[in-house]
């Protein structure tokens, strides 16, 4: 909660936010504005499920897929909400898959 009171997320400027259980990895965009989400990603969809490798490589998979969705939308920039976990292993991976997808922080 600490760190949605600082981030909010604008149509112009979503909010990338991240859930990460022990198994799957989410992401979305989210108009906090609004309160609707523009885009989401995870490793349950199809095309990332089929990513071979360890959690990060799928995570940073995810992140891509993200970004593509993300620019088929229109947005280019998003404030990221890593949701109180820490920005090391998956988070990070994710982050920078989708920074390699076209998206800026």
């Amino acid at each position: 909660m600490r760190i949605r009171k600082e981030i909010v997320g604008t149509a112009e400027r979503p909010r990338l936010s991240v859930f990460r259980s022990n198994k799957e990895i989410y992401a979305q965009l989210v108009d906090d504005v609004e309160g609707k989400t523009l885009a989401a990603a995870s490793s349950r969809d199809k095309e990332v499920a089929a990513t071979e490798g360890t959690k990060q490589d799928v995570a940073a998979a995810v992140g891509k897929s993200l970004a593509e969705r993300a620019l088929k939308a229109g947005i280019e920039s998003v404030s990221f909400d890593r949701g109180g976990y820490l920005y090391h292993g998956r988070v990070k991976s994710l982050a920078d898959g989708a920074r390699e997808g076209g998206l800026k922080f």
